[in-house]
């Protein structure tokens, strides 16, 4: 399957699926990390705003390994 998502359409597909694992494991990690990944505000912010930046480095480096294969 080849799925064409956006940045924030991709980061709340990986919010559910950690929220599927909390709610199997009930990981206090996992359940932190959900914390600091919610929306807040009108901005649509994260509420660790360094979340969201370490998503957008994520993204750009899948992108850059996919552009380095032959």
């Amino acid at each position: 399957m080849n799925f064409k998502l956006t940045d924030v359409e991709a980061f709340n597909a990986m919010r559910l699926f950690l929220e599927k694992y909390y709610e199997q494991t009930g990981s206090d990690h996992v359940g932190s990390l959900l914390g600091d990944m919610q929306f807040i505000g009108e901005d649509r912010n994260t509420a660790d705003s360094a979340a969201w930046y370490d998503w957008i480095n994520c993204i750009n480096q899948v992108l850059e390994e996919k552009n380095k294969k032959p």
